[in-house]
C-alpha cells in the first residue's frame, strides 16, 4: 500500500477488537519516542513465520525453468538459505523489444502481489514473450511474505527504500527510508540488464485492513509519532505519477480490472488514501522515485502501482490474483495496440 494520512468513518466500522488495537499505543516502545536498537530487536523477536516462502513461491518458480530464465539475483542476510531472491525473465531477449518490469511482494504481506505475479507467469506471460522483454520479480521481500509483515526484518519499509536520498518533507507520511537489501539487490539486478529505456513497470500491491489496525500504528510508534486513523478504500485502484500522467493507459487498465473486481470509489473529499482522485480509480502522488517507491526504480514511460483490497466482502483471494493479472494484461495490450497504431500512421504496417 502507498499510505494515507486522513481520518475517516472506517475506524467506526471496525470490530471492537480492531478499534482497541488502533486506539492504544503500539505495544513496543514509548509513545512519542522513536525506536532505538532495543525496540527494533523487540519487534523482530516478536514476529513469527506464518507461511512458507519455499512452498508457496519458490516451488512455483522452480516449475517455470523450461519456459523462462529463472535466476537468483541475491539473498537476504537475515537467512540467506531461506530467503533467496529470484527474477523470472523471458527468453529470446532482444534490444529491439520493449522491456517490461513486473514486481510483487515489495510489501511481503500483500499476498496477491506475489501470487498475482506468479499466476501471470503460469498462465499469460508466454503470450507476451515475443513482443516484450519481460522481467518478473514475484516476491521482493520474502521475509515479509513468510511473517506477513509490511517491513523487512530491520523494521524498514522496502517500498520507501529505493531512493534513500530522496526528498524528505517534515510531517509527510510517505518519506524515503534507508536503503534495504531488498531494494539494493533489485536495483543491482536491473542495472545488470543494461536496459537504457524501460517501457513499462507495474508494481503489484494490496491495501488491507491491517494497514489501519497494525502496520500504520507500528510505523507511528517506530517514528515516535501519533497515529491518526485512516480510511481503507473498498476496491481496486491505481497509483499514478503526477509528473508523468498516462490517463489513457490507466483508464484502459481500470476498464479491464472492472470486469474482474470492483473499483474503489473516491471518499467524500474526492480522495483515496488521502490523495486526489484524478480519474476513476486512479490517484496521483509525487514522483515515486522522489519518495523511494519501487514504482520509481526504472525510467519506464508507463509506470503504476496496483492496489487490490482483499478484505472486501465483495471479493476473494482468487479474484484478487485475477485482478492483478488483468491489470498486467491490460497494461501490455495497450502498449501493443499503441505501437501498432503508431506504426500504421508511419506507413510501416
Amino acid at each position: 500500500m502507498y499510505k494515507c494520512s486522513t481520518m475517516s468513518s472506517f475506524m467506526r466500522l471496525l470490530p471492537l477488537w480492531a478499534r482497541a488495537v488502533s486506539a492504544l499505543s503500539f505495544p513496543i516502545g514509548t509513545p512519542g519516542v522513536a525506536w532505538g536498537a532495543a525496540e527494533r530487536e523487540a519487534w523482530l523477536s516478536s514476529r513469527v513465520v506464518r507461511r512458507s516462502y519455499s512452498d508457496e513461491v519458490l516451488s512455483k518458480l522452480d516449475a517455470l525453468h523450461e519456459q523462462f530464465d529463472v535466476r537468483q539475483y541475491g539473498a537476504l542476510s537475515h537467512d540467506a538459505e531461506r530467503y533467496p531472491l529470484y527474477a523470472v525473465l523471458s527468453r529470446r531477449w532482444s534490444p529491439t523489444k520493449p522491456s517490461v518490469l513486473i514486481t510483487g511482494g515489495v510489501h511481503g504481506y500483500e499476498t496477491s502481489g506475489v501470487q498475482g505475479a506468479i499466476l501471470f507467469l503460469q498462465s499469460k506471460a508466454h503470450t507476451y514473450s515475443d513482443k516484450f522483454n519481460l522481467v518478473v520479480v514475484p516476491c521482493v521481500s520474502p521475509w515479509g511474505y513468510e511473517t506477513i509483515q509490511r517491513w523487512n526484518a530491520q523494521a524498514v519499509d522496502p517500498n520507501r527504500s529505493f531512493n534513500p536520498d530522496g526528498e524528505v518533507v517534515q510531517g509527510r507520511s510517505f518519506n524515503p527510508e534507508p536503503a534495504t537489501e531488498e531494494s539494493s539487490f533489485l536495483i543491482r539486478m536491473l542495472s545488470s540488464l543494461n536496459v537504457s529505456q524501460w517501457t513499462c513497470h507495474i508494481d503489484l500491491h494490496e491495501t488491507t485492513d491491517t494497514d489501519a489496525t497494525e502496520f500504520m500504528p507500528a510505523k507511528a510508534a517506530r517514528d515516535g509519532e501519533q497515529y491518526v486513523a485512516e480510511e481503507i478504500p473498498d476496491g481496486f485502484y491505481l497509483v499514478s505519477d503526477i509528473t508523468n500522467p498516462q490517463p489513457e493507459w490507466h483508464a484502459h487498465i481500470i476498464d479491464a480490472v472492472r470486469k474482474v473486481t470492483h473499483i474503489a470509489p473516491a471518499d467524500v473529499n474526492g480522495r483515496i488514501i488521502g490523495e486526489p482522485v484524478v480519474q476513476d480509480g486512479v490517484i496521483a502522488i509525487p514522483s515515486p522515485k522522489s519518495i523511494g517507491l519501487c514504482a520509481g526504480v526504472t525510467n519506464a514511460i508507463y509506470a503504476t502501482t496496483t492496489e487490490v483490497y482483499p478484505d472486501s466482502m465483495k471479493t476473494d483471494a482468487d479474484q484478487c490474483n485475477l485482478a492483478q493479472v488483468a491489470a498486467i494484461e491490460a497494461s501490455l495490450d495497450y502498449i501493443i495496440n499503441r505501437e501498432s497504431t503508431w506504426r500504421q500512421a508511419k506507413g510501416e504496417l
